[in-house]
């Protein structure tokens, strides 16, 4: 497509509320760098972040305050009622809090660690479950005597979880800071619940993005404002971005894309979205958004647009066109980039004390993807069917090198997080050679898969290229379930992996799922008693456990007798379809299993009850594990 195609085109691309606060979602930053490319015009912005810093200002808690003030005292929740009876100094620290989490101000530390100068609500309480002594520093052992910074951040995120609650509590109901409105939207067959909500009057939550979004279209006059939504919870915001920009701007043209729409709205058939978006695409959006813009700029017929959902102006009916076109290769992308972004203003924060936890809240980190896809592709509970799964690509090592080169100059910043559904090992170890031999000193993390490949040779390689963590999926400890599922390595094969990567100096993180179809009580103790061990012997130093869910595009949703389950019927959908119920007749209670699951892995992270029984985490009584105390120390000792 020749430039002059596209020259009256303005083309902005927004994160909507809510995702990460440390650092920006990497959708808009991929397709501005594609677009500029092109040589498109195309701007940034990051409304999330926009919306939190103008919540959690002076100004803003003094707006929250007055919305608390008209709470009925008998019906404040303990969160409001701490915070009214601090409100003065909520209001008198706030602005120099989030300058701290900003890195603006780090001497603010000594005073924030003092535990005299925050006011302190009911998360402060979580401090108390770190030591059963009254008279020893409940932060102590993770920081001792010196770790101010990290003190005083951790003590800082409980001050700002502390601030969500009254807002959820006094504001708006849906308010969290990684999801807001998450239920509006998630495997929601109609639309009606979403409707009525944003038919409903605006809470000021909504009232400051409305703000928000109007200052952004002034300033940038666009004419065509992309919403990436790559999750259920930035959903509704970014129907509330389009509903202001179509009250105030009906000219610009509204493109709604991302992850949520490649997994959920794949049958959409409801016309009352396009009330608010003028086309909806799938999959990667390269390609799409070319057809589009060429369309907009009057050079494409409307026949010819590539795997995008619109109103039909004559019959009011959701149609779907996909002229079928090569995909933009991988290599051809672009160069992401943060351009237009307030890098400087994000806010690190410690939610988590477990040093391989907490990258994913603390630090800005620059977001590459390795490789588009995943390699791998067989495994029964991940979306294969679907392009950002099924389609795999790489890129060279020098195009990667250079795209990292061109990134550290841009954002002065030398971490790096891959974004990949799973970094193949071939590809990073290409990488790890070219970055050693450019002499470019990164630290870089990213997800994997714990397969053999991953030699202790390969591991430390990787750690003299910058790797300072991996995060894997080990899901069911169960060679059985791993077999199952498709997952292509076993309970031996993970724990030598895990191990090298850790003699490396490398953190590891294990992905890990209970409630996979045929799973039974002994399944589970015994996967946690792996898990104990896995901790114990020092392969990992952090994970999280997650129910599984079943979901339409999986292997499982797609062959549900092939895995001994029955799915249960979905109603009519119109709007989202994704997750589907299902019958198991091992009938095991997985939620009652959960909360002991969840709370074993949260000691474990911070070295607590690694001897115990494992059956000490369940508050029911549960078979003893079948797993001898020292597989794993075998399965290391075996070459």
């Amino acid at each position: 497509m020749s430039n002059a195609n596209v020259v009256t085109l303005r083309v902005l691309s927004v994160i909507p509320p809510m995702t990460q606060l440390n650092t920006p979602y990497p959708s808009t930053a991929y397709l501005t760098g594609f677009l500029r490319s092109r040589n498109i015009h195309a701007v940034q912005e990051d409304l999330a972040l926009a919306l939190v810093l103008r919540l959690l200002s002076e100004t803003g808690l003094e707006q929250v305050a007055t919305q608390v003030k008209a709470i009925a005292p008998r019906q404040r929740s303990h969160s409001l009622q701490a915070f009214v009876a601090q409100q003065n100094r909520y209001l008198s620290t706030i602005d120099a809090v989030i300058a701290f989490l900003q890195g603006r101000d780090s001497t603010l530390a000594h005073r924030i660690v003092s535990r005299q100068y925050l006011p302190e609500g009911p998360r402060f309480a979580a401090l108390d479950a770190y030591v059963d002594d009254e008279s020893v520093d409940p932060l102590g052992w993770a920081f001792g005597a010196l770790g101010m910074q990290d003190r005083a951040k951790h003590l800082a995120t409980l001050y700002l979880n502390d601030l969500a609650d009254v807002l959820r509590d006094a504001v708006d109901s849906r308010f969290e800071f990684v999801r807001y409105g998450e239920s509006l939207a998630a495997s929601q067959a109609t639309f009606e619940p979403l409707a009525l909500a944003l038919a409903a009057p605006p809470s000021l939550v909504d009232d400051y993005l409305k703000e928000l979004t109007l200052e952004a279209l002034a300033r940038h006059k666009p004419t065509v404002v992309l919403l990436s939504v790559p999750f259920p919870g930035t959903v509704y915001a970014a129907f509330r971005i389009a509903q202001t920009i179509k009250a105030h701007h009906p000219a610009i043209k509204i493109i709604l894309g991302g992850g949520f729409v490649n997994t959920e709205l794949r049958a959409l058939k409801e016309p009352r979205v396009f009330d608010y978006f003028d086309f909806v695409t799938l999959d990667a959006g390269e390609r799409p958004l070319l057809s589009l813009l060429d369309h907009l700029s009057g050079k494409r017929s409307q026949q010819r647009l590539v795997r995008t959902f619109l109103r039909d102006a004559e019959t009011g009916v959701v149609r779907y066109i996909n002229m079928v076109e090569p995909e933009v290769p991988f290599e051809e992308v672009g160069t992401p980039t943060w351009d237009g972004l307030p890098l400087s203003d994000y806010l690190s924060l410690l939610d988590m004390l477990n040093p391989m936890h907490r990258l994913w809240s603390d630090g800005r980190w620059n977001k590459l993807t390795v490789a588009h896809g995943c390699y791998w592709k067989k495994c029964s509970f991940c979306d294969v069917s679907l392009d950002y799964i099924g389609r795999y690509e790489t890129a060279s090592a020098e195009v990667l090198a250079d795209r990292i080169e061109a990134i550290v100059r841009e954002t002065g910043q030398t971490g790096f997080h891959f974004v990949d559904e799973a970094a193949p090992p071939k590809a990073l170890k290409s990488l790890a050679l070219e970055l050693i031999k450019r002499n470019l000193n990164i630290s870089w993390w990213g997800n994997i898969r714990f397969e053999k490949t991953f030699t202790p040779e390969l591991c430390q390689l990787l750690a003299q290229s910058g790797c300072i963590a991996v995060s894997g999926g080990l899901e069911v400890a169960s060679d059985r379930l791993l077999n199952l599922m498709k997952k292509g390595v076993s309970v031996d094969q993970v724990a030598r992996v895990t191990r090298a990567f850790s003699d490396a100096g490398i953190l590891v993180h294990a992905y890990l799922m209970y409630g996979f179809p045929t799973q039974t009580v002994r399944d589970t103790v015994d996967a946690l008693e792996y898990v104990r061990q896995l901790f114990a012997n020092g392969c990992i130093q952090s994970g999280f456990f997650h129910r599984f869910t079943c979901t339409v595009h999986s292997p499982v949703g797609l062959n549900p007798s092939e895995y001994g389950v029955t799915l249960e019927t979905l109603p009519p959908t119109s709007f989202a379809k994704n997750d589907v119920g299902f019958t198991d007749p091992t009938n095991v209670d997985h939620a009652a299993l959960g909360v002991g699951l969840r709370k074993a892995i949260y000691n474990y992270m911070h070295g607590i009850g690694l001897e115990e029984d494992v059956r000490s985490w369940f508050t029911f009584k549960v078979p003893r594990a079948s797993v001898n105390h020292d597989y794993i120390e075998r399965a290391l000792d075996t070459k």
